[in-house]
């Protein structure tokens, strides 16, 4: 067998969905049927698979009213489906055009609500929360769809205007923080101080990448240079070293605010969500847009330190994407991509024949399931680009 009818065969739970499947997943990118299309799309794509099955699995995404209430973001409602089904047109086809530019509409209507939501929300001087500018649940996510697919509409520029205002410094009891100071802790329940997150999945690493890919795209609004210059820095102030090179706190708090070092003492899980991958792919893209060689190159070396550290890869625990080594291979595998030198292509590589051996989730769910797992597998059996650009929803592509 090939390798495509053998990934196939491993992926077999994939074929056809779930009858019994929690309806309120059936809009979740991250969970439900939503982020399975993405995997048959890609198939359907590289001819590897038919549409039918891409069919059914938006079927049963679309059972219900799709939502754009306030709370749909790229992980679920109509932006999710949206995103979906403009992969399922990367090919330059038309398809599913009439429900794709309803869900466009929505979109950006929603984009624009929750952006004065947020502008009020500064002007009062109230800290933020992850729901309001993260990739998963917030407009860093909404507006990765609008770059990758609408890049036109004024609901882009609207989210960056938004994600610049986001940087600049918030006065909070008295104390001056950074604009993206969050009033919970990280499991964003109620904490005294708050805390600032690094995470690309819920801290500044979202923005500060979709700051810097819309700058590399052209995509570009006022003080949007120097709100990649202000976390930039922030990074650079936060950054700690080892034997094995840079690493970065998944979190501050108040207090290691106020004593200018984080508690941890040692770099945690190397992953896409949380720690030195996201970070330094965002730092390399950065980098990129700005023509900086030195710092593409200081992030570039710094993943690599990290890919060569054991410890730090032994704390990796599965094979999904948000947490896992499929998220960790395709941002490797990105940033090998744009590197300078061929140093993270074969770390990619070393990569690769590690997931070729991990075991198939049994649960389909993108993020941290088979969809995800199969689709960073599919990168690395092919050594070539998602057909789809399904990696567009992590910020790595």
């Amino acid at each position: 067998m090939n390798a495509a009818t053998v990934l196939q065969a491993r992926y077999r739970h994939l074929h056809a969905p779930d009858e019994g499947q929690d309806p309120a997943l059936a809009q979740s990118l991250a969970k439900g049927p939503a982020g399975v299309a993405l995997w048959h799309i890609e198939q359907a794509l590289t001819g590897t698979g038919g549409w039918e099955p891409v069919k059914a699995w938006l079927s049963a995404a679309t059972r219900a009213e799709v939502t754009a209430a306030d709370s749909a973001c790229l992980t679920y409602g109509a932006p999710a489906l949206a995103f979906v089904l403009h992969a399922a047109g990367a090919d330059g086809q038309d398809r599913y055009r009439t429900a794709r530019d309803q869900l466009d509409v929505a979109t950006t209507a929603l984009a624009h609500r929750r952006v004065a939501a947020a502008h009020a929300r500064i002007r009062g001087g109230e800290p933020a929360a992850f729901a309001e500018y993260d990739l998963l649940h917030g407009l860093t996510g909404i507006g990765v769809h609008l770059l990758h697919h609408t890049p036109g509409d004024d609901a882009l520029a609207a989210v960056l205007s938004y994600l610049v205002a986001l940087t600049r410094p918030l006065a909070v009891d008295g104390e001056t923080l950074p604009g993206w100071w969050c009033a919970h802790d990280p499991r964003r329940l109620h904490a005294p101080g708050g805390h600032a997150n690094f995470g690309m999945a819920h801290g500044i690493t979202g923005p500060f990448a979709l700051l810097a890919q819309a700058l590399r795209r052209g995509a570009v609004v006022d003080g949007q240079r120097e709100a990649v210059a202000t976390v930039t820095a922030w990074f650079d102030r936060w950054q700690q070293h080892d034997d094995h090179g840079l690493w970065w706190p998944e979190t501050i708090t108040r207090q290691e605010v106020v004593a200018g070092r984080p508690q941890v003492t040692g770099t945690g899980r190397p992953s896409w969500c949380y720690g030195t991958p996201g970070i330094t792919r965002a730092l390399q893209l950065a980098a990129i847009a700005t023509a900086d060689i030195g710092r593409q190159e200081a992030a570039e070396n710094a993943l690599a330190a990290c890919l060569s550290d054991e410890r730090q890869l032994a704390h990796l625990a599965d094979a999904g994407l948000c947490h896992g080594t499929a998220g960790l291979f395709q941002t490797t595998w990105r940033a090998a991509r744009d590197a300078r030198t061929p140093i993270l292509g074969a770390a990619a590589r070393r990569l690769a024949d590690t997931f070729a051996g991990q075991r198939a989730f049994e649960d389909t769910a993108f993020l941290e399931g088979a969809a995800g797992q199969a689709l960073a597998q599919a990168t690395a059996l092919h050594d070539r680009a998602p057909a789809s650009r399904w990696d567009a929803c992590l910020l790595i592509d």
